[in-house]
Parts: structure tokens; C-alpha cells; sequence
């Protein structure tokens, strides 16, 4: 699946760049893991620490002590900022709770957010609540960030959004 990710990614003369809050540089190290992908990989940003959102990407501590880090808003907001810190074509972000700990009633473990940017000024979120212990869920939030990328590749080939 990853290498059909680089190589659309190739065909399309798109660089891609990560932020990654529970999934510490899974998908980075997924995509990297691969030989080539130096061709479509600009960057990534591990911002586990909320300090790290701000420093980084320019998350507002504002935001993030408003809403929390597990929010749309802030998703958005470290995709957006990884975008304006790279010279990718297109950036995804997560953010989440893995567990075991720190899960609430409004947030409990296994709620995770996604962002999504574009060059284009595009941004979109979705959110997701994965089922299993820890590694479970940091395992299918760094699946479904890859999902999101090829469907950004793909969906740039297409010109423009499909909704």
C-alpha cells in the first residue's frame, strides 16, 4: 500500500509533510521506511507536547487551551502549519488519545483527529474512534492518515476536491 502511495505521489510531482501528535512519526517513518520516498517526503513535525504545536507549527496555546489538542480546530490548525513550515504540496496532521490513559467522556481513548492542507488554501478535517489498547489505535490513525494522503494525491490528479 505504501509503495502505491509514493509512486502516485511521484506520478503527480507532489511532496507530502506530517504532523504527528499520538502517532509520535509512525506515518513519517512508514512512508521513509520505503526506498524512494525521498522523492515525495518533504518533512515531518513531531509536536507530541502542546509547546511543540506552538513552537513548530504555530498552533495558537489559545486554541489548544480552548478546545484542547484532540479537536478539530487544532488538526486543522498543525496541518495548516506544517504546510506553511515546509515546502510540501500537501500536509497531513493527528492528533489523539491512544491510552490507556487520558480519556474523558467527551473524548474518550481511541478519539483521534485529522487534518488535512493543501497548497490550494484547502483544509479538512475528519475524525475518527479507533477500538483497542494503545498500539491499536496508534496503528490505525497512522492507516487512516495514509488513506487521507492518497486521497489528496488522487484527488489532485482530478482537479480539484470531489464533494
Amino acid at each position: 500500500m505504501i509503495e502505491e502511495l509514493i509512486d502516485l505521489l511521484r506520478a503527480k510531482h507532489l511532496r507530502i509533510a506530517t504532523a504527528e501528535s499520538c502517532t509520535g512519526g509512525m506515518i513519517a517513518a512508514a512512508i521513509t521506511d520505503i526506498a524512494g520516498s525521498s522523492d515525495v517526503f518533504e518533512r515531518g513535525f513531531v509536536t507530541y507536547a502542546n509547546e511543540a504545536k506552538t513552537e513548530m507549527l504555530g498552533v495558537p496555546a489559545s486554541v489548544i487551551a480552548r478546545v484542547g489538542a484532540v479537536s478539530r480546530e487544532v488538526a486543522a490548525l498543525m496541518a495548516e502549519g506544517a504546510l506553511l513550515h515546509s515546502h510540501a504540496d500537501l500536509a497531513v496532521s493527528v492528533t489523539g488519545i491512544a491510552g490507556p490513559g487520558g480519556g474523558s467522556r467527551e473524548k474518550p481513548v481511541g478519539t483521534v483527529w485529522f487534518g488535512t492542507a493543501e497548497r490550494s488554501g484547502e483544509v479538512t478535517t475528519h475524525h475518527r474512534r479507533f477500538p483497542g489498547d494503545r498500539a491499536a489505535v496508534r496503528l490505525a490513525a497512522r492507516d487512516f492518515a495514509l488513506t487521507l494522503i492518497g486521497s489528496l494525491a488522487d484527488r489532485d490528479s482530478a482537479g480539484g476536491p470531489d464533494h
